[in-house]
């Protein structure tokens, strides 16, 4: 973990960082379905580099082929679910504290943003919910350098994708701070020298933000 004066940067996830996870409503939908729960978890975290979910992250795929192939991964585990029915379940409500909390960290160090997102009304910041909560225009515009897997052709947790935000943000992976709800993506940030912190909840986040870079975070900063 780097000193908290050599921090330079502050690098974010999106889904399930400044909105809520996914994995909620991943688990809502099974739940409403009769289907075992974290099914699509299951689906996702097989063959994680060349499943539906990967090709579509990295723009390998359209809507209709990834509707297709995720269908045929979740047949092949007993449970048909065609990936139009998952897509919708991809936004989550914006969390005022974490947009609070990257602001602070705006005055005092870059931010950049690295998601796996996906060409779609669905990905983040383009779903209707999000437009109307205002998820793109609060959050996006703040960052000083943002990487869509979908359009950079690659995706978390490719040890590349961190680079290039380095790379775009011109600091070394050892002055960075990197925030994802995921372990898997927190694993190779920590392999390049980043202070990994993984997104639990957004107390939890804070605080640990707040060691990381000594400032001082809160619920009452998004008041």
């Amino acid at each position: 973990m780097a000193d908290r004066a050599d921090i330079e940067a502050v690098i974010w996830d999106f889904g399930g960082v400044f909105t809520a996870s996914p994995f909620e409503a991943f688990n809502r939908f099974e739940a409403e379905c009769g289907l075992p729960k974290d099914l699509i978890r299951k689906i996702n975290s097989a063959n994680p580099h060349d499943n539906a979910w990967a090709l579509f992250e990295r723009n390998e795929i359209d809507t209709a082929h990834f509707d297709r192939l995720f269908l045929d991964e979740s047949t092949a585990l007993g449970h048909p679910v065609p990936g139009s029915a998952v897509l919708p379940l991809l936004s989550g409500a914006l969390r005022p504290a974490m947009v609070a909390a990257l602001r602070t960290c705006k005055r005092h160090f870059k931010v950049g943003c690295i998601t796996n997102n996906v060409v779609s009304m669905h990905s983040p910041g383009q779903d209707e919910a999000q437009r109307a909560a205002g998820a793109m225009g609060q959050v996006m515009p703040l960052f000083d350098a943002i990487i869509e897997s979908s359009k950079a052709g690659v995706r978390k947790p490719d040890p590349r994708i961190y680079l290039m935000m380095c790379e775009l943000l011109a600091v070394a992976p050892a002055n960075c701070i990197y925030l994802d709800d995921l372990g898997i993506n927190c694993k190779p940030a920590a392999a390049l020298g980043m202070t990994a912190i993984k997104v639990i909840d957004v107390d939890q986040t804070l605080a640990d933000l707040a060691q990381a870079t000594g400032l001082t975070f809160g619920a009452e900063a998004a008041a």
